[in-house]
């Protein structure tokens, strides 16, 4: 081989390493909803360690070491949940059993952060449920009640 052709050959093979290196541009790239060997597929989420899970019939996992909002629980927890509630008042879930979840799992998170103080929880309690006939809350002492049952069946380990 000459140096002309071996000069071109290894051009060839520059120009090559440096095309495979470069990304491609996704306005022109008709594979980016395919996983490649350059782009791997989004990791699906774990399952946390058991020493992380909370033990009791109620619990399906907990937030790191009891801090944050809880997981979403499981069909029977919920359904414990939303007859605790119905049984304080039955306006309190108001035909919107999926939102009284979510309202309770974001009270668990306030009950992490002020674990000794009773007043917080009950007066943020009775800010986050409402309903159309009680906008302004339940009063305290419906919200303590609101609050023991968020604590007994969405977040026990707080």
């Amino acid at each position: 081989m000459n140096h002309r052709t071996a000069t071109a050959v290894l051009s060839v093979v520059i120009a090559a390493v440096a095309l495979t290196a470069c990304g491609s541009d996704k306005a022109t790239d008709k594979t980016t909803d395919k996983p490649s060997a350059k782009t791997p597929p989004a990791a699906a989420p774990s399952a946390p360690p058991a020493s992380e899970a909370t033990s009791g019939p109620s619990a399906t996992a907990a937030a790191p070491k009891g801090k944050g909002i809880p997981p979403k629980p499981d069909a029977a927890t919920q359904a414990k949940y939303i007859a605790a509630l119905t049984a304080i008042d039955p306006d309190i879930v108001n035909t919107k059993p999926d939102k009284a979840v979510d309202r309770g799992r974001n009270q668990c998170e306030t009950i992490a952060n002020f674990p000794k103080d009773d007043q917080k929880q009950i007066d943020l309690t009775n800010q986050r449920f409402t309903s159309p006939n009680h906008p302004d809350g339940f009063g305290p002492a419906k919200a303590a009640k609101i609050r023991d049952a968020v604590h007994t069946h969405l977040c026990p380990a707080y």
